[in-house]
């Protein structure tokens, strides 16, 4: 295990009025996928190597696990937005840049947080990290590039902002070869699809596939749903071992430097396209039936089934009042 690095406080991003209006041009990203299927991975290298392309870049994490800056830091837990606003609230005071965002390698960082296992909701509590943003005056920072990472897997308003919002001009969704992490961007497509139909403006720039065993069903999921594959990292024992000892191979001396070069390119360039989601017949016909069961037959069941034969013939307890 690699010694964890100490995060460097940041204290000289601009302060203002979010009144007087965004000034910032920054591309704003949102990245979406299963939980557990790699964009906190993704993320902390792609954000490492846009930065060594001279990008300048913010790294938010929208998860309650708050865990997406994990391995930027080395292991070590970033103090969240939405905790370290409750403290400073208890003790009569405010919250400030230095408390909330760290910096490494020229990526800056911060965790919106969420409330314990059952004692709030986790999308509304995205929703309040936001609030909380824009008083310190998120729309006016000066980044090139702002990366947000969203669960896919959660369909509530708070992980839905960015693109419910139009607060975002981009999202990209992370997926493998498998039918649940697809399922999950397939729905992100679908959530896009549902707002452009409102009057939305966000698009899906397109798919990361992680952890490529080379199977294809991912490569086919992205041509169905119309939108392009901007990289595929394979499923390798040195990229797992490196991620578990929190050691970024998204940097320029890594074997793996020009992967993540090319996908901060793709990222960087790729437009926001409209895609067209498939139902679930079309997204199981991505597999072989054999590994999902489609080949099974739905069978009707009967109230026979559900209450036995001596059930159907007991009185019904509505009450009937005679006429007079």
């Amino acid at each position: 295990m690699t010694t964890p690095v100490r995060p460097e406080v940041h204290s000289h991003i601009p302060l203002s009025s979010v009144e007087d209006g965004p000034s910032s041009s920054a591309e704003v990203i949102a990245i979406y996928g299963k939980g557990g299927i790699g964009k906190s991975f993704t993320l902390a290298n792609l954000s490492y190597m846009m930065a060594e392309q001279g990008k300048k870049v913010l790294l938010i994490g929208c998860d309650p696990k708050s865990d997406t800056t994990s391995l930027l830091f080395g292991g070590r837990a970033c103090p969240t937005i939405i905790e370290t606003s409750a403290r400073k609230k208890e003790a009569g005071e405010e919250v400030s840049i230095s408390d909330v965002c760290f910096k490494r390698g020229g990526v800056y960082a911060m965790e919106l947080g969420g409330p314990e296992v059952g004692r709030g909701c986790g999308g509304r509590g995205i929703i309040h990290g936001f609030e909380l943003l824009e008083k310190l005056g998120f729309h006016d920072w000066g980044f090139d590039y702002v990366l947000l990472d969203f669960l896919g897997d959660v369909v509530c308003g708070g992980f839905g902002l960015p693109i419910a919002r139009d607060m975002c001009q981009k999202v990209i969704v992370v997926g493998s070869n498998d039918l649940q992490s697809l399922y999950v961007a397939n729905n992100v497509c679908s959530a896009v699809q549902y707002f452009r139909k409102l009057g939305g403006n966000v698009g899906v720039a397109g798919l990361v596939i992680n952890k490529d065993d080379g199977t294809g069903e991912a490569a086919r999921f992205a041509e169905a749903v119309d939108i392009p594959v901007l990289a595929s990292i394979p499923a390798d024992e040195d990229i797992r071992r490196k991620s578990a000892n929190y050691q970024i191979i998204g940097t320029q001396d890594s074997r793996w430097g020009s992967l993540f070069a090319a996908l901060g390119d793709q990222v960087a360039t790729a437009p926001p396209r409209l895609p067209t989601p498939l139902d679930q017949d079309g997204l199981l016909d991505l597999f072989k039936a054999e590994n999902v069961g489609r080949d099974v037959v739905l069978e009707p069941a009967t109230l026979e089934d559900l209450c036995g034969p001596q059930g159907l013939a007991q009185r019904s307890l509505e009450v009937v009042y005679d006429t007079i």
